[in-house]
């Protein structure tokens, strides 16, 4: 860009921000000057941006421009082929939390840009301070790209489509990571007493890259995989995923939705499906290439198979639960409303308080010495009455240190159907608690 051209642009780029001051609205400024904006490229933004702040202009002015940006790229970044999206129906709403995502990777750019400039200490914290405010504020898209991974990556597997999920799921695991990474280097720096100035450079370079990486993603999923959802998932499976989707929870306000299906939700284990020709016509032609080089395998796995119990979150034959509950590290012990034993569990890993199969149907007090009677039932009727979530305590077998836990069994209705004490060998964490420490891995 000819100095000319950006002295221009910059004069125009004030004019807004001054207009952004006296106006406020955004979708005003956005129809007044959507030709102005739309004419600056998002490197030229940097470029001005950086200008600005060289002329004294506050951050926070500034970050009002980011705001505006992203919405007059609205348009741009929705594709042609998801027009019709209901407002409220998952789609849209991912497509919003995007929208939320690229204005905090664009204002995490611009304090990553600007504190590469500053050569004052106290303006540099300053900056430091506003660079970790938008770095943990990033760590919330993690909620997004679990209900990628999670909701919408298992419905396209099922398809037979793998390529495409693995390489985006594996491009959000470099950029969570990098965040990760990022914000400890970042709030290591801030907080010393003489700050790194050799460092700072270093580690605004690393935002301003971060802040590319989630740019990135958002074109990834709104131009190529979200297009491939509208046009493949049936109603169903989006029923599914919304409900899904409301439990894990959204980045964005959801408000009252106008979607409002009548289909039966639909999970992936459920689908057998080809994709058709004509459902490939639709689809992104960078998503063909990729996904559709080796052709498709759809998955006919069966998962459920005659006799399994369908327990909500899966199935299992009745040989498995009792194998599962073998497997665990702990020992259970299920009381129904009368306080009788109507199931115990048998740890092979870890062996708790001594029970047979003689207390199937004993009364709970009974199974006790009579001094720890009252405990016992205190305890029990605090969880059935709804005084506690849980109880707690701690206690020795042997040499074990093991935690109790006294929990209140509910049905999927809320109703009370009965109690469960859960026993936990917790003495490695107790006497090794440092050494436990150092085997810790971050995922």
């Amino acid at each position: 860009m000819s100095t000319n051209k950006q002295d221009e642009k910059i004069k125009l780029v004030k004019d807004l921000l001054k207009s952004l001051k006296e106006v406020g609205d955004v979708a005003e400024l956005k129809k007044k000057f959507k030709d102005v904006i739309a004419s600056v490229s998002p490197s030229e933004i940097v470029a001005i941006e950086q200008q600005l702040v060289r002329e004294g202009v506050a951050i926070t002015d500034i970050l009002k421009l980011c705001d505006l940006h992203v919405e007059l790229f609205k348009e741009y970044l929705q594709p042609r082929v998801l027009e019709g999206v209901p407002e409220g129906h998952p789609l849209d709403l991912l497509m919003r939390e995007n929208i939320y995502i690229l204005k905090v990777s664009e204002s995490l750019s611009l304090y990553a840009s600007t504190l590469k400039m500053v050569e004052d200490v106290e303006q540099m914290r300053k900056y430091l301070d506003g660079l970790v405010g938008m770095l943990r504020e990033l760590r919330n898209v993690r909620l997004h790209y679990r209900k990628i991974q999670m909701l919408i990556f298992p419905y396209l597997e099922r398809r037979g489509i793998t390529t495409v999920p693995r390489v985006l799921w594996g491009r959000e695991d470099r950029a969570l990571t990098m965040l990760r990474q990022t914000l400890e280097l970042v709030e290591r720096l801030g907080s010393s007493e003489s700050l790194d100035v050799g460092r700072v450079g270093e580690v605004a370079t690393k935002a301003v890259e971060l802040a590319k990486e989630f740019s990135e993603l958002v074109f990834r999923e709104n131009k190529i995989l979200f297009p491939v959802t509208w046009a493949l998932f049936s109603e169903g499976e989006w029923v599914a995923i919304s409900e899904i989707a409301d439990e894990i929870g959204w980045l964005v306000d959801v408000g009252e939705r106008r979607w409002r299906p009548n289909a039966k939700p639909v999970l992936p284990y459920e689908l057998e499906v080809r994709i058709s020709d004509s459902d490939i016509g639709k689809l992104p032609p960078e998503f063909r290439t990729t996904a559709l080089a080796g052709g498709l395998e759809p998955d006919t796995y069966k998962i459920a198979s005659e006799g399994d119990l369908n327990l909500g979150t899966g199935f299992l034959s009745p040989e498995e639960v009792k194998a599962v509950f073998r497997s665990l590290p702990l020992e259970i012990t299920y009381a129904n409303l009368d306080d009788r034993v109507k199931f115990f569990s048998e740890s092979s890993i870890f062996k708790g308080f001594v029970r047979t199969k003689t207390i199937i149907g004993r009364k709970v007090e009974y199974c006790h010495p009579p001094r720890l009677e009252a405990f016992v039932m205190q305890n029990v009727k605090s969880v059935k009455n709804g005084e506690a979530p849980y109880k707690e305590y701690w206690t020795r077998i042997g040499g074990k240190i093991v935690r109790v836990l006294i929990a209140p069994v509910k049905g999927e209705d809320g109703k009370l159907l009965g109690v469960l004490e859960v026993v936990e060998d917790m003495t490695e964490i107790i006497n090794k608690a440092e050494e436990i420490k150092k085997k810790i891995v971050v995922l």
